[in-house]
């Protein structure tokens, strides 16, 4: 089987800086393309960036210059470097990853972190 762990969530005041972490374990191939989504109470989940396997990035419009997603594949983990925090990013946050599993030949399989909580106070 396949998990992604993820880490680094908290509390922090408005301007602050987290850095999240997601780590995938298992019988794990390859990884393809790795994110991260966000859900605000109330809301639905959005993405907020993503990185491929060759390590182009894309990230949502509200967090452009200020979250940076980066991906080291020896650990596989990615990471999302989150600055100058707003309480509107206030949110559970989740790890995405399109991962081929050993013996599916390239097949890929979406798996998900369980979520970690993301709170910005004014």
């Amino acid at each position: 089987q396949v998990q992604l762990v993820e880490s680094g969530g908290g509390l922090v005041q408005s301007g602050g800086s987290l850095r999240l972490s997601c780590a995938a374990s298992g019988s794990i191939f390859r990884i393809n393309a790795m994110g991260w989504y966000r859900q605000a109470p109330g809301k639905q989940r959005e993405v907020v960036a993503g990185i491929t396997s060759g390590g182009t990035t894309n990230y949502a419009d509200s967090v452009k210059g200020r979250f940076t997603i980066s991906r080291d594949d020896v650990k596989k983990t990615v990471y999302l470097q989150m600055n100058s925090l707003k309480p509107e990013d206030t949110a559970v946050y989740y790890c995405n990853a399109r991962i081929i599993r050993w013996g599916r030949g390239s097949n890929e399989d979406d798996y998900w972190g369980q979520g970690t909580q993301v709170t910005v106070s004014s």
